[in-house]
């Protein structure tokens, strides 16, 4: 029986000695970890002070500058637009006066050669009439 013991004690204490490796090295790897994460910490931190940072100032900067632009645009186009109404406005207001002008101006005109050709037309009428009838007489 002391030999079955003595074995037995001999496994375990290689198993409490793999147990304790086990241990340093689990204990080891924390600090290693540990260790990456500090030194990747510090390094994003590098790397957003030196490079993000600015880039991001450089975009806003941009940014500002295109909303600037683009309010501009748009004031611009807003009185562009109120400025081609407008000359819309009076050209169709103009278009009407002439319009008008031009009736009235024209309608005494019209009414006077209208009224001419009637009394042209009833005088070569009256004439033509007179000349087919069979009781005129030349004189």
């Amino acid at each position: 029986m002391n030999a079955d013991l003595g074995t037995t004690n001999l496994f375990l204490g290689v198993m409490a000695a793999v147990s304790a490796l086990q241990a340093l090295l689990l204990i080891g790897s924390g600090v290693a970890l540990y260790l990456v994460y500090r030194r990747v910490s510090t390094l994003l931190a590098t790397l957003d002070e030196r490079h993000v940072t600015p880039a991001m100032a450089r975009v806003n900067a941009i940014l500002d500058d295109v909303k600037h632009v683009s309010t501009t645009v748009k004031d611009e186009t807003v009185r562009v637009d109120q400025a081609v109404r407008t000359t819309m406005d009076r050209v169709d207001h103009t278009a009407e006066r002439v319009r008008t002008n031009v009736r009235v101006k024209t309608s005494r005109l019209v009414g006077l050669v209208r009224g001419a050709r009637v009394a042209l037309e009833t005088m070569l009428g009256s004439t033509a009439a007179d000349a087919a009838s069979p009781h005129h007489t030349r004189g």
